[in-house]
């Protein structure tokens, strides 16, 4: 067995572990989110009727409630709720009036490519700004960089958010304030993508300090391996010894992070998309909370949880792929 099918088979047993893992956890995660749902003060059959709550008699309320199956101990919701999975069926958002997976296939596209767009943006920030700093070390690129980065840090996904709105489409006018289209004109690429670069950006941005910091420091600590003082000994360039000889070995950590990051990507969507009406599925989850939707609560819970899953698998194994030293048994 040579080392390229050994290692392919060792992949393959860390993915499989890995799917193993993720069934319990699921559903600790669904049933966690039931309990906590249940725990809320808030009444769903208020949330359901809205304002008519006031008009409508007792009798009338405990008819909705048990049709809603809302009469029955949190337990056995859940239970039903997953059954129900196992038969296809996801159930019906109170919320929304609407099958869950309907809600669900309309708006996960949207927020696929908002997140997707916002880490592409994060990830060329990160190797761009990040090389530029460790290459100019100590000069005022690299104070300029290191400080904003650790300013950013400390600045909610939101405000970034609210920011961005009021200087490039109050202020400036460059840009639409939220959406997916204009008022009343049709869905076509070029309103979709007008609308996409702020919110877009502003993910962008607020998931990048981390990644740029990182690459700086992983890129520093390269420049000073042996290979690399090889390379400037045999009379290279400092731009080749840098990006063809120290960024390579920088980049691997930098994979790992990109996976552990997933989860501050999918609570950062939740807030951009919130800020800018985007309709998207995780701005669906702040409906669903409003309301107590079980069904809706439950399957973007494990849409989020499996979002997490993957990313770190995904980054697992990259690591395992591209450094043979490590070992995807381990």
């Amino acid at each position: 067995m040579n080392a390229v099918s050994s290692r392919a088979e060792a992949v393959g047993r860390l993915v499989l572990r890995r799917l193993l893992f993720a069934v319990p956890v699921l559903f600790v995660v669904t049933l966690g989110m039931f309990l906590l749902a249940a725990a809320s003060p808030f009444d769903p059959i208020r949330q359901y009727y809205g304002v008519q709550i006031f008009e409508a008699d007792a009798a009338e309320v405990a008819r909705v409630r048990a049709e809603l199956g809302l009469d029955q101990p949190v337990l056995v919701q859940f239970w039903s709720w997953v059954t129900g999975v196992f038969g296809g069926d996801l159930g019906v958002s109170r919320s929304f009036r609407q099958p869950v997976a309907q809600v669900v296939l309309e708006r996960l596209p949207w927020t696929m490519l908002l997140a997707a767009t916002g880490l592409a943006i994060a990830v060329l920030l990160a190797l761009l700004l990040g090389t530029i700093a460790a290459w100019r070390q100590g000069g005022w690129i690299d104070r300029v960089v290191t400080g904003i980065g650790h300013a950013l840090e400390g600045i909610p996904p939101f405000v970034l958010a609210l920011l961005s709105i009021s200087v490039f489409a109050l202020a400036l006018g460059w840009l639409p304030v939220a959406g997916l289209t204009d008022a009343g004109a049709e869905l076509s690429v070029g309103q979709v993508a007008q609308h996409l670069v702020l919110p877009a950006t502003a993910l962008g941005i607020s998931q990048s300090p981390w990644l740029v910091l990182h690459v700086r420091q992983s890129l520093l600590t390269s420049l000073t391996e042996d290979h690399v003082t090889g390379a400037r000994a045999r009379g290279l360039s400092e731009p080749t010894v840098v990006l063809r000889h120290a960024l390579p070995t920088a980049v691997l950590p930098f994979v790992m992070l990109i996976g552990a990051r997933v989860p501050e990507l999918v609570t950062g969507a939740v807030l951009v998309e919130a800020v800018f009406s985007w309709p998207g599925l995780a701005a669906a989850v702040v409906t669903a909370a409003e309301a107590v939707d079980y069904p809706m609560l439950a399957a973007v819970t494990i849409l989020a949880t499996g979002a997490v899953l993957l990313g770190s698998l995904l980054a697992d194994v990259a690591a395992v792929l591209l450094d043979p030293r490590v070992n995807a048994d381990g």
